[in-house]
């Protein structure tokens, strides 16, 4: 149960530097006109396979229908970072439904929520510090809530585990980590992305509704609401 998006930390990281080195080398070269903004994630999407098709919920209201991704592999409902552009105009079908072509897809890793074990939540799911990063990317929609976590990170030993317990209020709910052990702060802090399915939740029947996150950070416990819609 990985929490710690090796694959898109690295990524990310390896698309800075390279970025940071091709924007050094286009003040050298002002013929250079290849477009760089293929190279990150423009969109987080939820990846829905069906008999129709595979599908990308953008937001909610908003699906994109991949042209050149219906024979894909994807099999289950995930969450995930693509770089995509329109599809030619021609080809647009509706406001809400757009026809797209997807340079590529890095899966985040997603999670159902967690059973709320009450006195023993923290010593089953752990209460080591963390921080949620305030970007595009932690983001509530498509009943999913999707984090950009940050935290101390070695590379060494057993993944970090993080749950999602939904608690006593309808849309109150705590996030825990277990880092198993990892817990030097004299290490590097490393982000991270994951992702939860919130179908544990009340159906909130169309309404928008404020959901409230806690955590404990490193400064002490937190907490932060979303806007929630199932």
């Amino acid at each position: 149960m990985l929490f710690m998006n090796m694959k898109t930390n690295k990524l990310l990281i390896g698309l800075f530097l390279l970025g940071s080195l091709l924007s050094t080398q286009s003040c050298l070269n002002k013929q250079d006109d290849t477009d760089y903004g293929i190279l990150y994630p423009n969109a987080v999407v939820t990846l829905k396979p069906d008999a129709d098709g595979l599908i990308l919920q953008l937001d909610d209201e908003t699906a994109l229908f991949p042209v050149n991704l219906q024979n894909s592999s994807y099999t289950k409902e995930l969450r995930a970072f693509i770089n995509f552009k329109d599809a030619k105009p021609e080809e647009k079908v509706s406001r809400t439904l757009r026809n797209v072509h997807v340079n590529w897809v890095d899966t985040i890793r997603t999670k159902g929520m967690a059973a709320n074990l009450m006195d023993e939540n923290v010593a089953v799911y752990g209460n080591d510090p963390f921080e949620i990063v305030a970007d595009w990317t932690t983001v509530c929609e498509d009943d999913y809530l999707t984090l950009r976590i940050r935290t101390y990170f070695s590379g060494w030993g057993e993944p970090h585990v993080m749950n999602l317990v939904k608690n006593d209020g309808p849309y109150d709910v705590t996030l825990y980590h277990d880092a198993k052990g990892d817990t030097n702060i004299h290490g590097r802090l490393s982000d991270g992305h994951i992702a939860f399915r919130l179908d544990a939740l009340p159906d909130t029947r169309g309404d928008i509704v404020d959901l409230k996150v806690n955590w404990t950070s490193f400064s002490g416990p937190k907490s932060a609401i979303f806007k929630y819609r199932s």
